[in-house]
C-alpha cells in the first residue's frame, strides 16, 4: 500500500506556490555518457537551482505556509549546508528570521553563503552532539517554528516538484523513463520524486544513491525496516552523512518499492570531474553520487532511458580542484 502522507496533489500545489521564486532546472544530455552507459541518460541539474541545490524547493514550500503569528517568531533549521541555504533564502523571501544549526566541519562555502543570506548560525560537533536536540531547544526557547530538512510533508512535497518537472519535460519529449536515480540522505527528495513518478510515470524504477559507509537507505530498503550506519564512517559527501533514514521518508520509499545503491568517494570525485569537463557543470560530492552510479556502472543502463539528478553544486574550491586533478 502506498503511503499517503504526501500526495501528488500536494506536489502540484507546491509547484504553483513556488513558481514565482524558483528556477525550472534543465535536463542535460551527454553523448559521452550515453556511449559509456549504453543507454540514454538525462541529468536533472538541480545544481543550478537558487542557492545551488534542490533544497530551496522544500524549505520555501514550508515557509510560505507559515501563519502570520509563526512569521513573527521566525524559523529554526538544522543542516550541513544546503538545507541551511535553502531555509535562509526562503526566510529572506518571506521576511522572517532564521536560525540554522550547522556542524563545525561544514564546508566554508556553505556557511558563508548561509550567513550572507541573513541567517544566524549556531555550530555543533557532528560526532558528539545532536543537531536535532539543539535546534529543538532553540525553537522551544524562542517559540520559533522548526523547519526540518526532510521529515515533513511540506518539505517532501516541495522537493517533489523536481520530479514533477522531470516527468513533464520527458512527456514533452515523448520519452518514457525506465529509471530515475536520486542522491539520498534523509530521503525527502527521493520520496517526493518517487511520488511524482508514481503518478505520471508509474513504470519508472526509483533508485536511491548514497556514499559507501552511509548507505542506510539502501540497507533499510533491503531489510524492510530502518537501520543505522556504523558510527565512525567518513565520506567526502558532506551533504549525505546521516545515520539513518527518516521515519516518514522511509515509509514512503518502502511503499513505492524503491531500491538503493552506493558509490565510493573516488567515484563521486570522478563524477565531479566528468560533470565539469563534459557538461560544464559544477557538482558537489553529495550531489554527484547519482551521476557516479550511472558513470561507473552500478545500475544496468544499457538500452534504457535513465534520469539522474545532480542535486547540488556547493563545493569548496579546494575540493573542486582535487576533483579536476583526479584521474578516474
Amino acid at each position: 500500500m502506498i503511503d499517503a502522507s504526501v500526495t501528488f496533489a500536494d506536489i502540484k500545489a507546491a509547484a504553483e506556490r513556488l513558481k514565482p521564486y524558483i528556477n525550472r532546472t534543465p535536463l542535460l544530455r551527454s553523448t559521452v555518457l550515453d556511449m559509456r552507459s549504453g543507454g540514454t541518460v538525462f541529468l536533472k541539474a538541480e545544481c543550478v537551482q537558487r542557492t545551488g541545490s534542490f533544497k530551496i524547493r522544500g524549505a520555501l514550500n514550508r515557509i510560505l505556509q507559515l501563519t502570520e503569528d509563526e512569521r513573527k517568531v521566525g524559523v529554526v533549521a538544522y543542516s550541513s549546508g544546503n538545507h541551511a541555504q535553502g531555509v535562509a533564502l526562503a526566510a529572506k523571501l518571506a521576511g522572517v528570521d532564521a536560525t540554522i544549526v550547522m556542524p563545525e566541519d561544514a564546508p566554508e562555502v556553505k556557511r558563508e553563503r548561509t550567513r550572507r543570506l541573513g541567517a544566524e548560525i549556531v555550530t555543533y560537533q557532528r560526532l558528539t552532539e545532536s543537531r536535532e536536540d539543539i535546534a529543538a531547544g532553540i525553537a522551544a526557547e524562542r517559540g520559533a517554528v522548526l523547519v526540518p530538512p526532510f521529515e515533513d510533508p511540506h518539505i517532501i512535497a516541495g522537493q517533489g516538484t523536481s520530479g514533477l518537472e522531470i516527468a513533464e519535460e520527458m512527456m514533452r519529449l515523448g520519452r518514457e523513463i525506465d529509471q530515475v536515480m536520486v542522491c539520498c540522505s534523509g530521503g525527502g527528495l527521493a520520496a517526493g520524486v518517487g511520488i511524482a513518478m508514481k503518478e505520471l510515470s508509474p513504470k519508472t524504477k526509483l533508485i536511491t544513491v548514497e556514499p559507501n559507509g552511509y548507505d542506510d537507505v539502501k540497507r533499510s530498503l533491503v531489510a524492510g525496516t530502518r537501520v543505522t550506519n556504523v558510527p565512525g564512517s567518513s565520506s567526502i559527501c558532506d551533504a549525505l552523512l546521516l545515520p539513518t533514514p527518516g521515519h516518514l521518508t522511509f515509509s514512503i520509499l518502502k511503499s513505492l518499492g524503491a531500491t538503493g545503491i552506493s558509490v565510493s568517494d573516488r567515484e563521486a570525485m570522478g563524477a565531479i570531474r566528468f560533470a565539469a569537463e563534459e557538461l560544464r557543470v559544477v557538482a558537489e560530492p553529495g550531489g554527484a553520487v547519482a551521476l557516479a552510479g550511472v558513470l561507473y556502472g552500478h545500475v544496468d543502463s544499457r538500452d534504457k532511458t535513465t534520469v539522474a539528478l545532480i542535486t547540488g553544486g556547493n563545493i569548496d574550491t579546494k575540493v573542486l580542484d582535487q576533483a579536476l586533478r583526479y584521474a578516474a
